[in-house]
C-alpha cells in the first residue's frame, strides 16, 4: 500500500491564513513557540519526584501499602512525563535549544520505549497520515479492537467497549517488550518504512534497552525480591498505560472524527491542515489541572496543526485556530469535560462493534 497525497496541500488559503495569524500571535507578543520556565519547573518536578519515588520504593520501602502507592504515582509520573517532557523535546518544541530537545525526546528511554522507534511511529507516520486505516499506527489494534469501518470486523467486537479497558493497561508493557522491536526488526512502521538506521541508532535502541532493563528489572528483582517486583511493576505500567491509552485515544476515536478513505487516485479528498482538524478532537480544555497534568495533548487539534510550537502556548492559540475555523466553516470539534469524551469514544467503539 502506498502512502496517500494530500489535495491542495501547498495551496489551502485556510491553512496560510492560519499560520500567518499564529505567526503574528508570537510576533507581537515576542516570545518564542517553544517551551519556557513554567515547563522547565515541571520537567525538573516531574523527574525529581519520580527518581525519589524510584530509590524510596526500593531502599526504604518496609510500608507494603504505601510502595503501592508510590508505585500507582509513578505510573502516573511515567504518563506524565511522557506528555509534558518527551513529547515537546520530540517535536523540537521543548527548547530552542537542539541540544535540551534532545536530552528530552531521549527521556522516554528511561521509561522504558524507544525515542527512535516513537520518533517514527508518532512525528512521521501519525501526524501525516492521521485516522487513516492501514497507515496510522495507532488505531492499528487489530483483531483485538475495530477502530474504524474499514476494518474487518468479528463477532467479539460487539463487545469491545467493555473489554477495551482491560486492554488499555497493557499498552506500556506491549510497547516496552513487544512493538519497539516489531517495528525495529521489520523496519516499517505498518506500510511505511523506516529511515535506514545509522550505527549510532542501532546502538542507542539496544544501550536504551538494556539500561532500562537493568533499573526497572534486575536491579528492583535483586533488591526487593522477585513478587514484590512484578507487583509494583505491574502498577507501575498498567497505570501509566491506562493513562496514556485514555489520552491517544480519545484524541482521535470518538463519535465526531473522520477516518478518510484516500480515492481510487490514492488522494486524500480535503488538504493536510483540514484533514487534521476533522480526525482530532479537544477535550477538557478549560479544566487547568487536566491541562497541565497531560501536557497539553487535551488541545489535541492545536498539537497537530502546529507539532513544533510547545504545548504552554496552546491555550492561547486555540482561539486563534476557532475563530479561523468559524469563518472557513470547518467543525472544530472539542468536548468540554474529560468525562464526555471517554463516552463519546465508549460509543464509538460501541457502534464499531455493531454496524
Amino acid at each position: 500500500m502506498n502512502t496517500p497525497k494530500f489535495r491542495n496541500i501547498n495551496s489551502s488559503s485556510f491553512h496560510q491564513e492560519l499560520k500567518k495569524r499564529v505567526q503574528q500571535y508570537f510576533t507581537e507578543k515576542n516570545i518564542e513557540p517553544t517551551g519556557n520556565f513554567s515547563l522547565y519547573f515541571k520537567a525538573i518536578l516531574f523527574w525529581s519526584l519520580y527518581i525519589f519515588l524510584y530509590v524510596h520504593v526500593l531502599f526504604f520501602g518496609d510500608n507494603a501499602w504505601l510502595s503501592v502507592v508510590e508505585c500507582l504515582l509513578m505510573g502516573g509520573l511515567t504518563a506524565a512525563i511522557g506528555f509534558n517532557v518527551m513529547h515537546d523535546g520530540g517535536h523540537g518544541s521543548f527548547s530552542n535549544s537542539k541540544f535540551w530537545n534532545k536530552i528530552a525526546a531521549f527521556s522516554v528511554n528511561a521509561l522504558g520505549a524507544s525515542a527512535l522507534m516513537w520518533n517514527n511511529k508518532h512525528n512521521i507516520v501519525h501526524h501525516t497520515y492521521t485516522n487513516i486505516d492501514g497507515i496510522d499506527d495507532d488505531i492499528e489494534i487489530k483483531p483485538m479492537l475495530r477502530m474504524c469501518h474499514t476494518q474487518k470486523k468479528y463477532l467479539v467486537h460487539r463487545f469491545q467497549h467493555i473489554y477495551v479497558w482491560f486492554l488499555y493497561p497493557l499498552l506500556l508493557i506491549f510497547w516496552v517488550f513487544a512493538s519497539d522491536y516489531t517495528k525495529y526488526f521489520k523496519k516499517k512502521i505498518g506500510v511505511v518504512p523506516i529511515k535506514k538506521l545509522r550505527i549510532f541508532d542501532h546502538f542507542a535502541f539496544w544501550i536504551a534497552k538494556i539500561g532500562y532493563y537493568t533499573m526497572m528489572i534486575a536491579l528492583p528483582i535483586y533488591l526487593v525480591g522477585f513478587m514484590n517486583w512484578l507487583i509494583g511493576f505491574l502498577i507501575i505500567t498498567m497505570f501509566a498505560g491506562l493513562i496514556l491509552s485514555m489520552v491517544f485515544q480519545l484524541a482521535h476515536t470518538v463519535e465526531e472524527t473522520s477516518f478518510p478513505v484516500p480515492t481510487e487516485q490514492n488522494d486524500i479528498e480535503n488538504e493536510w491542515a483540514i484533514h487534521q482538524i476533522q480526525t482530532t478532537a479537544n477535550f477538557a480544555t478549560k479544566n487547568k489541572l487536566v491541562c497541565w497534568l497531560v501536557g497539553g495533548l487535551n488541545f489535541q487539534i492545536e498539537h497537530h496543526l502546529f507539532p513544533k510550537i510547545s504545548h504552554v502556548h496552546y491555550p492561547a492559540i486555540s482561539q486563534i485556530i476557532k475563530k479561523t475555523c468559524a469563518e472557513f466553516d470547518i467543525k472544530y470539534i472539542e468536548f468540554k469535560r474529560t468525562r464526555d469524551a471517554i463516552l463519546s469514544h465508549s460509543l464509538h467503539l460501541k457502534r464499531m462493534g455493531t454496524a
